[in-house]
Formats: structure tokens, sequence, C-alpha cells
């Protein structure tokens, strides 16, 4: 059984703030939080079902911001989320049938690839800030391309918020800014679904979940701060960094 102690406490804070905003901004905040939660003394299945709690809630948090800044393009928001939840249905359904110990080689081989393209051509993943995004009728290959992210989030949570990345930002030619606001109410979407199966379940811890989700909601508004005001380039090495940390966890796990 988990220990709440105001040390613990403060740990969860943290590393929730630490989370929401590298969740905004890239990816791979869970690394910091699911650690945290089982420092507690939580089994893994209940940090996970806990974890959407605050991810629910950074969620929230991000597009209240990025809403505020005008950098949320509302009218895109229900056609790019329709194919990465159809796609995350059919890749839960296929992880039930595939062995486990395929998920970390998919983790890593999708990382990698994403690491060299934004060493080799980073226009590919980030496009020019200003750039003219397209309509699904302008580049329908961009469905699929949310699809496979979302069977991406269905089939491996770890790493997501990359594939999402690069389906609307390499795809649908959003600059970061805004393909990490629609990332994030993509985001939204998957963990609301998640959770409300976790509860079903019984598997969220409310209180360290509520805390969690404090520091993840400070983290999430000062990213969302920082990436409107960042440039290009400098929020094209944070997502850069974050794919290599992804690898080296994936390799070391």
């Amino acid at each position: 059984m988990y220990e709440l102690t105001l040390v613990n406490g403060l740990i969860l804070v943290g590393a929730g703030i630490a989370a929401g905003f590298i969740n905004t901004i890239a990816g791979g905040g869970s690394m910091l939080t699911l650690p945290a939660l089982m420092l507690m003394g939580m089994p893994a299945d209940i940090a996970n079902a806990t974890n959407r709690v605050g991810v629910v809630m950074q969620s929230v948090a991000g597009l209240q911001g990025f809403h505020k800044h005008k950098r949320l393009d509302t009218s895109a928001m229900m056609a790019i989320v329709l194919p990465t939840l159809l796609g995350a249905a059919a890749g839960a359904i296929l992880a039930s049938w595939l062995p486990a110990d395929i998920l970390k080689p998919v983790l890593l081989g999708t990382m990698i690839v994403m690491a060299l393209v934004m060493v080799i051509k980073p226009s590919a993943l980030s496009p020019k800030e200003g750039t003219q995004s397209l309509s699904f009728s302008e580049k329908p290959s961009a469905w699929l391309g949310l699809f496979f992210a979302g069977a991406y989030g269905g089939f491996l949570q770890a790493g997501v918020g990359f594939m999402l990345l690069a389906a609307i930002a390499g795809g649908l030619r959003y600059d970061l800014v805004r393909a990490n606001a629609l990332k994030v109410f993509c985001t939204f979407a998957f963990s609301l679904v998640a959770l409300g199966i976790f509860i079903y379940n019984d598997l969220v811890l409310w209180i360290p979940g509520l805390i969690l989700a404090l520091g993840s909601m400070i983290g999430a508004r000062l990213s969302v701060n920082f990436t409107v005001k960042a440039s290009m380039r400098t929020l094209e090495w944070i997502l850069f960094a974050m794919i290599v940390l992804v690898c080296v966890a994936a390799l070391f796990n």
C-alpha cells in the first residue's frame, strides 16, 4: 500500500510541474511521474492509472493557455482527433494480441527514426512559423498519419506525444507551437477515455492523483507561456533532446 507523506507530496508536485512542462512542449513527462508514484509504494498498474489524472488536468491547463494566446486552431480540433481516436482503438486491440516483449523495440525504433529526422531534415517535422497549414482535403495522407499516431498511442502510450507532433507538424505542416496545442487536445481525448476505464476498474488513487495534477497544471501553464515566446530553433532543440532522453530511457529500462 502506498504511503503519502509530506515529502512524497512535495515530490509529486515537483514531478508534476516538470512533467506538465515537458509534456506540453514535447513529450516524455511520464518518465518522471510514474517513478514518483511508484516510489510511494504503488504497484505499476495503479501508478499508471493514477498518472492519468495529472495528464488529463495538465491537458486542460495547456489547452486554456494555448487558446488564450490564440495558438489553438479550434476549427481543426475535431477533424484531427477523430482519426487519432480510431487509431487508438485499433492499437489497443492490437496490443491485446501481440506479445509484450515487442513493445520496447517499437518505442526505441520509432524514437531513433524521429531523432535522425530532426538532425538530417528538421523542416520535415518542424515547419517555419507562419507556414500555411494544410487540410485533409489538401493532403489526404495526413489522415492516415494521424490514424497511425493514434494506433501507436493505443498500442504503446510511451512517446505518443512525439508521434502526434510528427503527424500534425510533419503531415499537416503546423508549426511546433500550433502543433503542440493540437497535440495537447489529442492527448486530452486519449487520456480522458483511458482515465474513465481506469476509474471503472477502481484503479485510481485520487489524493496522490490530484496532488500530481496540481503540479502538472502549473507546469503546463508555465510551458505554454514559454512555448509561445520561444524561437522555433529553441523548440526544435528541446524536442530533439526529449526524443534522445526517451531513447536512452528505453535502452536502460
